[in-house]
């Protein structure tokens, strides 16, 4: 039996440090900067330090995206 639902990735395409973020905003459609400012806003509501070990969590276990993403010939923003 395979599934065919929507997947949680880390974003190749939208990625600022890891692609967490991208990848929930994939995910969810919306735009990946109102997800970021979520995140900061949040982070710094909760002393910093929840968020930050929340995003190391997610970076691990969140695999990357197989695909290339929406926009495969673009090139990666880090090497």
């Amino acid at each position: 039996m395979t599934y065919s639902g929507k997947r949680l990735y880390r974003s190749n395409t939208e990625k600022t440090i890891a692609g967490v973020l991208g990848g929930i905003a994939e995910y969810f459609d919306i735009d990946p900067t109102l997800v970021r400012l979520g995140y900061v806003l949040l982070s710094l509501f909760s002393a910093a330090f929840p968020g930050v070990l929340g995003y190391i969590i997610m970076w691990i276990v969140m695999p990357q995206n197989p695909d290339n993403g929406a926009y495969p010939n673009q090139p990666p923003r880090f090497q």
